[in-house]
């Protein structure tokens, strides 16, 4: 080639590297996942047992992304690893999940949970503009008639969406400066209710919360509510391997991978099982599983509805932190699968000025906002869950491979226990995600077709290639 290609600048140091993986994590999960964590388990031990659990699968899988992340600092991560491990097929098929199911849900889940905050502050925001009762005829036992609700939240998602995605859009360092500003509040915000419960005054006598299950609960029954409760904790924790999307931008890769993603989770697990003890010292379990902003409420129920408001402005600002971690690293992915000729070539390309992939961040903006508009923040993170960890569990897979088949690759990190520590995070992944399709096969079944009906494109774009003899 005659003309110099733009490449992507390695403009996120330690602290930015960091700010990601915790920026990440602690968005509106740990704000709204509480509650459906408290209606699926019924009991405290389950809830608590599901935040210990996911934390570790979420370590294990940090622990191995690590190792990955060092061995190939890339952009588009899983795609990266999938291509080296399994083939071109397999990374194509990840890449794809990401850029039209994974990372679009994920970024329009977000955005939903920021309004379902506001909404707090300004109860317009929830109130109904028109309902919609679906049921297609002949799949209602395969897709259960729902009413699909519109209300102001849904085009207020799509504004904030296309505003996180333009400050993306002017340069990495930008972005980057952003995550670290917004997860200083976000973190700040989380500490502040965390200590006006533990440092309120005892509550009144009540009834005992339910701790241990009920003696005529099955262990078929406990173990399916354990394992709904578990998704909805690993959203929460979600957002531990978005450093690896970015791997072609991070400073140093072979230092900070580890450090921050390792460290990352280990403070956001130690925070999250503080947030939830904080939420069950000052109300009862059964109000817990009823609030819809639980943050809100219990710092209303210790100081009142202004200092409520406060906190609730300061979780609207860690979502945007989180919509902006999602932003800037989910566009790498298309970009990576574009420049290799394997996707859109609307999604392809350096801004000449910015550095960034301009024209695939606009590409997630646009389906992220169809999916804004058209799904709740529970459907849209059920979706994600089930079509990531499909990809986070086969992207582990393809360490053990590369360890036999490329067993001189520089390795800067080696994964803390192996073969163990990545064995139990796949076996985990892979009983997460059979779990959710046998609770929602008709939602889990669209998704898996949405990621099979990648395939004819790959083979479409794989000949033009082939065809091509002036491809490189």
């Amino acid at each position: 080639m005659t003309e110099k290609r733009l490449e992507l600048v390695r403009g996120l140091g330690a602290w930015a590297s960091a700010a990601i993986v915790v920026g990440t994590m602690i968005g509106t999960g740990i704000f709204l996942k509480p509650a459906e964590m408290a209606r699926e388990g019924r009991t405290v031990s389950v809830v608590f047992a599901a935040w210990i659990v996911g934390a570790i699968l979420s370590l294990f899988g940090a622990l191995s992304f690590a190792e990955l992340g060092a061995m190939i600092p890339e952009a588009g991560g899983e795609y990266a690893y999938l291509r080296r491990g399994f083939g071109p097929a397999w990374g194509f098929l990840f890449g794809w999940m990401h850029s039209i199911v994974g990372r679009p849900s994920s970024m329009a889940s977000i955005s939903a949970g920021m309004m379902r905050f506001l909404s707090f502050l300004l109860p317009v925001i929830a109130a109904p503009l028109f309902t919609v009762h679906i049921v297609i005829p002949g799949l209602a036992g395969w897709l259960r008639p729902y009413d699909f609700v519109f209300t102001w939240a849904q085009p207020l998602a799509v504004l904030w969406l296309v505003a996180m995605t333009w400050v993306n859009y002017l340069g990495v360092r930008l972005g980057g400066a952003v995550q670290i500003f917004l997860t200083a509040i976000k973190i700040i915000s989380i500490v502040i209710v965390i200590g006006v419960a533990f440092f309120s005054p005892a509550p009144a006598a009540r009834a005992p919360d339910p701790f241990w299950p009920a003696l005529g609960d099955g262990s078929g029954m406990i173990l399916r509510a354990f394992l709904a409760v578990l998704a909805a904790s690993l959203w929460a924790y979600d957002g531990w391997e978005d450093l690896n999307l970015v791997g072609s931008e991070v400073e140093n890769p072979q230092r900070n991978f580890p450090r921050a993603l390792v460290g990352g989770v280990a403070f956001v697990a130690a925070i999250y099982l503080l947030f939830s003890a904080a939420c069950l010292k000052v109300l009862p379990f059964e109000n817990v599983a009823a609030s819809p902003h639980i943050a809100s409420d219990v710092v209303e129920h210790v100081a009142g509805r202004g200092a409520a408001a406060w906190i609730t402005f300061a979780m609207v600002i860690s979502a945007l932190g989180s919509m902006n971690s999602s932003v800037l690293s989910g566009a790498r992915v298309p970009y990576a699968m574009a420049r290799d000729g394997i996707f859109f070539k609307i999604a392809g390309g350096i801004h000449p000025k910015y550095r960034t992939p301009a024209r695939a961040l606009i590409f997630e903006c646009v389906l992220a906002s169809v999916m804004a508009l058209s799904g709740t923040f529970e459907e849209l993170t059920n979706l994600f869950i089930f079509a990531g960890w499909i990809f986070y569990g086969l992207a582990v897979v393809s360490l053990f491979r590369m360890r036999r088949t490329e067993p001189d690759l520089p390795r800067p990190y080696r994964c803390w226990g192996y073969p163990w520590v990545p064995g139990i995070f796949v076996v985990g992944a892979l009983a997460l995600t059979f779990n959710i399709w046998l609770q929602r096969p008709g939602r889990s079944s669209i998704g898996l077709l949405l990621i099979l009906a990648g395939l004819p494109f790959y083979k479409r774009w794989t000949a033009r290639i082939t065809g091509d003899p002036g491809h490189t």
